[in-house]
C-alpha cells in the first residue's frame, strides 16, 4: 500500500486499495458515540484510521472509545459542543493529542418537535447552537491542525452532517432542525471556498432515515411505512453511512469539496 499522502506520478494509476484507503488518518467524529456517528466512528477505526470519539455522555464515550479500540485504534474524547467553553476545551485536547488532524466529521446534533404554535425559543436556541454554531466554531479552531495535515496531493477533510430535512420540507414540525440542516449545508458551501486555498476540503452528508437515537420514535410509529415509501424500500445501514463518509475522507474525493451528498435512498432526488 502507498505511503498517505504519496504523490502520484503523471498517468500513474492509484491501487483501487490505496485510492479509497484512509488507513493511518487521524480522524475526530463528535456526537460519535451513537447513531449516525457511531457508525462512520467504526467505519474508520475498521479501516485502519486513528478515531477520536466525542460526545457530551463521558461514560458513553468511554464505552464506545473501548468497544470500537478492539477493531482499530479509537479514543474518548468527552465535550459538550452546546457551550463555547466546551468547543473550545475539544479544540484544545485535540490539538494537543493531535497536531496534525486529518479529518474532521461534524456530526453532534440535536432536534426538537413542537407545534408552530408552541415552539419555545429555548428548543430554537439549543438546536441552532449546537448543529450549526458548534460547527463554525469547532472548524476554525481546528483549523491549525487540519492545515498541518494537508498538502495538495492529500487534503485534509471536514464532514459535515446535514440532513434531507435540510433539502426539502419535513413532514414533521421540526422547524429549527431543518432551519439548521439548510445552515448547515450552505456553511459547507461557504467554508469549502474559505479553506480550499489551504488544501481542506469540506463536504457534508445529508442523510435520510437511518436508526438511530434522534429517528428511534418516528421509525418505532411508522418504520414500515417509511421503508415502502422509499424508491430503495428500506431504510439506511450503518454500511450505507460509513461509506460514503471514508469515500469523503480518502484519495478517492481529493477533487470535490463544497458538495452536499443525500444519503437517503433517494427521497430528496426522485420523490
Amino acid at each position: 500500500m502507498r505511503p498517505a499522502g504519496s504523490r502520484v506520478a503523471p498517468g500513474e494509476e492509484v491501487p483501487l486499495d490505496d485510492l479509497f484507503s484512509v488507513e493511518g488518518k487521524s480522524v475526530l467524529v463528535t456526537g460519535g458515540s451513537r447513531g449516525i456517528g457511531l457508525m462512520i466512528a467504526r467505519g474508520f477505526a475498521e479501516r485502519g484510521a486513528r478515531v477520536y470519539v466525542s460526545s457530551r455522555n463521558a461514560e458513553a464515550c468511554d464505552t464506545v472509545a473501548g468497544e470500537l479500540s478492539k477493531a482499530g485504534n479509537c479514543f474518548s474524547l468527552p465535550a459538550d459542543l452546546s457551550t463555547q467553553d466546551g468547543v473550545l476545551g475539544l479544540a484544545r485536547e485535540m490539538s494537543e493529542r493531535e497536531p496534525a488532524l486529518d479529518v474532521l466529521v461534524n456530526n453532534a446534533g440535536a432536534n426538537w418537535g413542537e407545534p408552530y404554535e408552541q415552539f419555545p425559543e429555548s428548543g430554537w436556541d439549543k438546536v441552532m447552537t449546537l448543529n450549526v454554531k458548534s460547527i463554525f466554531f469547532l472548524t476554525r479552531e481546528l483549523t491549525p491542525a487540519l492545515r498541518n495535515a494537508a498538502s495538495p496531493d492529500s487534503p485534509s477533510r471536514v464532514i459535515n452532517i446535514g440532513s434531507i430535512d435540510g433539502l426539502k420540507v419535513p413532514g414533521l414540525e421540526t422547524y429549527a432542525y431543518s432551519a439548521s440542516k439548510a445552515a448547515v449545508h450552505h456553511l459547507t458551501r461557504v467554508l469549502a471556498g474559505k479553506l480550499a486555498p489551504d488544501d481542506i476540503t469540506v463536504n457534508a452528508i445529508a442523510p435520510g432515515p437511518f436508526e438511530s437515537k434522534m429517528m428511534a420514535a418516528t421509525l418505532a410509529a411508522a418504520g414500515d411505512a417509511i421503508a415502502r415509501t422509499n424508491p430503495r424500500k428500506r431504510i439506511g445501514v450503518p454500511d450505507d453511512m460509513a461509506g460514503v463518509a471514508v469515500f469523503l475522507a480518502s484519495k478517492a474525493s481529493a477533487y470535490i469539496t463544497g458538495a452536499v451528498i443525500p444519503v437517503d435512498g433517494g427521497i430528496s432526488t426522485t420523490l
